[in-house]
This record gives C-alpha cells, sequence and structure tokens, in this order.
C-alpha cells in the first residue's frame, strides 16, 4: 500500500466514492445524535465504560487467567496465539482436524486482521462470510471500508452488479431479473446464505466482549446471521483479541447501552449472541477460543497509546471525520480504517513501512472523534503521540528540521526580530506556493499576506508609553 497522502490523492477524486459515504456517514451521525441524546446519564455511561476499560487493561493478566479457567470448566479449549501467522495455523489446524473443507464466518474484525480468509485458502479451506456487507465485499474481490458498513464505499446499483455477476461463482446464483430494490438484495442474499448456513458445520467468529467471570462470549449483530452460524454448525471456533475481555456482567450491561447507540443509532441490538462453553444438545459440540495478541501488548506497554486498546468498535469515529469521509477506508490500507485505525494500525503494526508511518497524519486534529467516542478515547492525544514517535524515528527529517529551526528563533528574540523585518521587506518577492514538498499545502490554501511591518515596530511607534 502507498502512504496515506499518494491513496487519498487518488481516492478523494473518485465523485462516486464520496457521494456514496459523504451520504451514509451524514445519515448514520445524525441518527447517532438523536440516540444519544434520549440517555441523560450518557457522559456517565461514557466515563463508565471507560473506567471499565482502563481497570481491564491494568489487570489484563488476571482476566484473561479468569477467562481461560472459566472457558475450559464449561467446555471450551482456549488457544493463545501471539501472531496473525500462529493464530491463522490454529484455526487451520482446527478445521482440518474435522475433516471439512468449509467454514461459514461472522463478521470479525479480527479474522481479517490476520487475513485469516487467504489464510485458510492457502490450505483448501474455503471461508464464507455471512454478514450481508461483507458478502458484498468478498463476492466483488474487494476489500472492507468501514468498521460497522464494510461496503460503505457500494451503492445500491453497485451491489446489484456484484450480486449478478459474481454471486453463481461461490454458490446459489442471484434471481434472474434482480434489481437493485433493497429487498430484492436482501432476499438474494438470504436465499445466498441459507444454503450454506444448513450444510455447514465449522463455524469462525470473532466477539465484541468476552465475560470473564462466567467465560460467556458476546456477538452484536443485526441480521441474524451471526446467530444462525453460532447455533448450527458442529464447531465454533472463536478469534478474539486479548482486550476484549470483560471483567463482570455488570460491565457488560455498560457496553450493551453505549454500543448500539453509537454504532447503528439503535437502542438495543436486534441480536445478541451469547455463548458459553458447549452445551449437551444445543449448540456447537466442540467449542474453540483463540486469545490474539499480534501487537496489542506492546501498544499496552504504551501509556499514551494503549488507550486505543479500549475500542469497542462502533464506528462513531469514522462517521464524524472530515478526513474519512473525503478520503475512504481503502486510504488507510487496513482492515481499520478511519481516527481509531490511524492509532490503532501504527501500534498494532509498528510505524517501519510508509503506509504506517503516514497514518497519524491522517487528521486535521479536530477532535470531533474524541467528543462522540463511547469509551474516550483521546485519539488527537495519541495522533500527536504517535508523531512524536515517527519524527523520532528519521520519517519525517524536514519536519524535524523546521522544529529545530523554529525552536531556535524562538528562544532568540534578536534574531526573530531581524527575520520578522526582512520578511517585511521582501514580501513582494515572497512565492504564493512554498516549494518543495511543503508545496503540498498550498494547493488548497493560499499563504497569508505580510504586513507591511512586524507588529513588535508597530508597538514601538504607537504605544511606546505601554512598552516594556
Amino acid at each position: 500500500m502507498p502512504s496515506f497522502p499518494e491513496a487519498a490523492a487518488v481516492s478523494t477524486q473518485d465523485r462516486q466514492l464520496r457521494a456514496n459515504l459523504s451520504h451514509a456517514t451524514r445519515t448514520i451521525r445524525e441518527k447517532r445524535a438523536r440516540a444519544v441524546a434520549e440517555l441523560a446519564d450518557w457522559a456517565e455511561l461514557r466515563a463508565a465504560g471507560k473506567a471499565i476499560k482502563d481497570h481491564t487493561l491494568r489487570h489484563l493478566d488476571h482476566y484473561l487467567l479468569q477467562l481461560e479457567a472459566a472457558v475450559t470448566t464449561a467446555g471450551g479449549t482456549v488457544h493463545w496465539a501471539a501472531d496473525a501467522a500462529e493464530a491463522n495455523r490454529i484455526v487451520a489446524d482446527l478445521v482440518l482436524a474435522t475433516g471439512e473443507r468449509e467454514v461459514v464466518k461472522v463478521k470479525s474484525m479480527a479474522t481479517q486482521e490476520i487475513g485469516l480468509n487467504e489464510a485458510l485458502a492457502a490450505e483448501g479451506i474455503t471461508a464464507y462470510e455471512t454478514d450481508l456487507a461483507e458478502l458484498i465485499v468478498q463476492l466483488g474481490d474487494d476489500r472492507p471500508s468501514h468498521i460497522l458498513v464494510p461496503a460503505i464505499h457500494r451503492n445500491r446499483r453497485e451491489i446489484r452488479e456484484i450480486f449478478a455477476e459474481r454471486m453463481a461463482d461461490w454458490g446459489r446464483p442471484a434471481p434472474e431479473g434482480l434489481t437493485d430494490s433493497p429487498a430484492q438484495l436482501a432476499e438474494a442474499a438470504r436465499l445466498h446464505l441459507r444454503e450454506k448456513f444448513l450444510r455447514a458445520k465449522v463455524a469462525v467468529s470473532g466477539a465484541n466482549f468476552m465475560v470473564a467471570e462466567t467465560g460467556t462470549l458476546v456477538v452484536v449483530e443485526s441480521e441474524g446471521n451471526g446467530r444462525m452460524c453460532l447455533t448450527l454448525p458442529q464447531t465454533l471456533i472463536s478469534v478474539v483479541g486479548i482486550e476484549k475481555v470483560v471483567p463482570s456482567w455488570r460491565d457488560l450491561e455498560v457496553f450493551l447501552q453505549t454500543l448500539p447507540r453509537s454504532s447503528t443509532a439503535e437502542r438495543m441490538n436486534p441480536y445478541t449472541s451469547l455463548w458459553t462453553g458447549t452445551s449437551d444438545g444445543d449448540g456447537p459440540s466442540a467449542f474453540h477460543l483463540v486469545l490474539l495478541d499480534n501487537g496489542r501488548t506492546t501498544a499496552l506497554a504504551d501509556q499514551v497509546g494503549r488507550q486505543a486498546l479500549r475500542c469497542i468498535r462502533c464506528s462513531a469515529c469514522l462517521n464524524v471525520c472530515p478526513v474519512y469521509e473525503r478520503a475512504g477506508g481503502h486510504a488507510y490500507g487496513s482492515v481499520y480504517p478511519g481516527p481509531i485505525g490511524a492509532i490503532l494500525t501504527p501500534q498494532l503494526r509498528g510505524t517501519a513501512s510508509e503506509i504506517d508511518a503516514s497514518l497519524p497524519y491522517a487528521s486535521s486534529l479536530c477532535g470531533a472523534c474524541y467528543e462522540v467516542c463511547p469509551v474516550a478515547i483521546d485519539i488527537p492525544e495519541v495522533l500527536v503521540h504517535l508523531r512524536e514517535r515517527v519524527a523520532g524515528q528519521g520519517g519525517h527529517r524536514l519536519e524535524r528540521a523546521a522544529v529545530k529551526a523554529a525552536g531556535f528563533v524562538l528562544d532568540h528574540p534578536g534574531v526573530l526580530a531581524a527575520g520578522e523585518r526582512a520578511a517585511a521587506k521582501a514580501r513582494r518577492l515572497l512565492p504564493r506556493r512554498l516549494p518543495g514538498p511543503g508545496g503540498a499545502w498550498t494547493d488548497s490554501r493560499d499563504l497569508p499576506d505580510l504586513p507591511t511591518e512586524p507588529f513588535r515596530d508597530w508597538w514601538q511607534k504607537n504605544r511606546p508609553q505601554q512598552d516594556s
């Protein structure tokens, strides 16, 4: 992937993409604002969510061991994966051990993060996405561009074309004469997926939360596909980031109020599915939990950056971000786009690559993301913190040199005064556009006109009695 500025320079020129994003994000954020306004104690819920997450992260070792013990007692098996390769190997081995070569999947950002579908394909295993938006992405050989609505960059006409052209390659074809009516598109997806649900013996899921005290996993979704995947197959494999654990059911109560209102603008999710180990005659007969690190303990060690691990994947920050709305999710080069991706991805993957080093700069620092975050992640603070890290590793040498020069000038008033007077005298000769890399800043801005004389000279002429 190219750096964010390069990718965004292309995506911002796509008028259809910008129209799709603008309409969708505006609709979602307006509905969210109304849903949140219904709760008089929203600020208290937000503070409670932050406190619960911070407490859990400080004692993560304790709660993960408690979770493992509870899951094991309930009949499940817990696996620990240090990175993507280990997690993919564990899941592939578990599927191969069943003798199956197909799995159905609940929408899971963790499995997208580790590239599980591709890893399974390399082992001859086909993974079928069952979330409607994820199905659209999979059929279109595309990539997700939003946390809540992975196919937000597609409109109804584009979705109809994808269904008509590609459904037959993955199973039941789209009905003849399919239109772009939402009802018809949903029915085509339902018919296509139903046969997969009924024959699947293995399912792969993520989880929104894991309750340490009972070993219970929780998935919240809006379509019912998750419920089908979690109950019909004989084997269930859940791949979950270690930060998703919460201590108790009382803690879970807070997030079941804040997550739906912040994500889908609903008072509660249409489907909230919970499972604890295995149970005779009810649901899967074998349950495996893969606890994924993949950079999370590295993020946890950063006292400023660790707050990104509070994220409950509601996507509210994406829907208010002016940068995301114009550039789209693909420009971020990660399964985690938008403001949260700009701080989470560089911590999970590091900042060695061009794309990862550019992500902390993919923001105007307007602060809208912090205002809507239901767990009060100070995204602007982490962005600045990560920019400092990138600059410290030499990723932005010109910026470091400029800051160092500015520091010298500001520390020496005489030099500053001389520079101001020289700039005032030469103001007619100054360019309207900055040279070199700085020119990108003036592509859409004019440099301000310099005054005919510096303020300090004007002050000495007009307020000599107040000069100090």
